[in-house]
């Protein structure tokens, strides 16, 4: 639970890092505004992120009405997901019924999309 904690806060560590640094990041924020989060199925664990002004920023709470949710059935099967090197894997987790969507898909794309930006620098 607490790898996937630190996860989900290291996710926004990289988005606020990405939006400064990087241009072809700041430019898939350009125009948007909405709050989306990543959380365990129970609720018990949850982050929002929220996407305003070209930058992110991130709570450790649930948001009142988030554009999207990615619900993990727990936080193992959540790190397992997020760090998996298969590019197939967030599919497969959603076929599965590991990973439960709600809200708007468009978003969702989105986010998957800009997890390329994403990666640690080494």
């Amino acid at each position: 639970m607490i790898k996937f904690r630190l996860l989900l806060w290291a996710l926004a560590l990289l988005m606020k890092k990405a939006a400064k640094k990087n241009p072809d990041f700041r430019q898939q924020l350009e125009g948007k505004d909405f709050a989306f989060q990543l959380q365990t199925a129970d609720g018990a664990l949850v982050r929002q992120y929220r996407v305003l002004n070209n930058t992110v920023r991130s709570k450790s709470k649930a948001h009142k009405s988030p554009a999207f949710t990615i619900a993990f059935r727990d936080a193992e099967v959540g790190l397992k997901v997020l760090t998996s090197k298969n590019p197939n894997a967030f599919m497969k987790a959603i076929q599965d019924k590991d990973v439960v969507i709600s809200g708007d898909l468009s978003l969702v794309m989105w986010f998957q999309g800009i997890s390329k930006y994403l990666k640690p620098s080494k």
